[in-house]
């Protein structure tokens, strides 16, 4: 039985997904990904290893992409519910069309600690909170587990605030037009450090591509706040291996070490 014009669409999509994801990877000098550890489910498709899409036309009475009336402009008097506010029922990119709802961010105002994601998932759009799923639970464990401190005393956010169609890899310009109003994030907040999660995070904040494999465990800064790269969540749980949960667990504490330090 020859297979209808759906299930043949969804199968060139999922081939490109996985193109996409073997080209990461061999990037990253990943040659094999192992099997879930026993007794755990296979993890889902990893939040930051999504397909990138071809630029489409930005949607019927949606902004200009990347443009604003007004350029936002951000201050030490910035909170995060003029930010909110400024970014509105947002249809500036073409993320606005298959949205549920827009996940703007979760935590404290005042956060100490800022994580910075890729982007919503399917809970993440259903919910309207960042990190819900199971990279989210992944997440938490890392933070209060690891780290001792309540996720609600972090601030968490994505550098796009609207579900990638698929779950696709945000694009530049879609990426660019959202990192305004993560840029009014991080002014509101005032983190003494910032953590990239993953590759798409890491790039944005460094402008520039990186291996986030090559970068991870090194310090930056962005906007003179440092900087700390490191895996995904949805990549250890893809690639859960002894040696990547050890890497995650080292950054996020030098992470905590640092914001210690500067309170000296």
């Amino acid at each position: 039985m020859r297979p209808s014009a759906e299930q043949s669409g969804e199968l060139l999509s999922w081939l490109a997904s996985a193109r996409e994801w073997l080209g990461e990877f061999a990037e990253e000098g990943i040659e094999r990904i192992d099997a879930a550890p026993a007794g755990e489910s296979a993890a889902p498709a990893p939040e930051s290893h999504r397909a990138a899409t071809p630029a489409i036309a930005p949607a019927a009475g949606s902004q200009p992409l990347g443009l604003f009336e007004t350029q936002p402009s951000w201050s030490g008097e910035t909170t995060l519910e003029g930010v909110r506010a400024v970014l509105g029922d947002c249809k500036r990119c073409r993320l606005c069309e298959q949205r549920t709802q827009i996940v703007f961010g979760d935590g404290n105002p005042h956060a100490e600690l800022m994580f910075v994601g890729e982007g919503p998932g399917v809970e993440e759009d259903r919910t309207g909170l960042p990190f819900v799923g199971r990279a989210g639970e992944l997440l938490t464990a890392m933070v209060e587990k690891g780290l001792g401190i309540p996720r609600r005393d972090v601030y968490i956010c994505n550098i796009v605030k609207c579900r990638p169609p698929g779950n696709r890899t945000p694009l530049a310009d879609e990426a660019r037009t959202c990192g305004v109003f993560l840029d009014g994030q991080i002014a509101a907040v005032r983190p003494k450090v910032i953590v990239a999660l993953g590759k798409p995070a890491a790039s944005l904040l460094l402008a520039r591509e990186v291996a986030i494999t090559r970068v991870r465990g090194t310090w930056h800064t962005y906007k003179g706040i440092p900087l700390m790269p490191t895996f995904h969540p949805a990549f250890v749980l893809r690639q859960y291996t002894e040696e990547n949960r050890r890497a995650v667990w080292s950054d996020l504490r030098a992470a905590l070490a640092r914001i210690r330090e500067s309170a000296t």
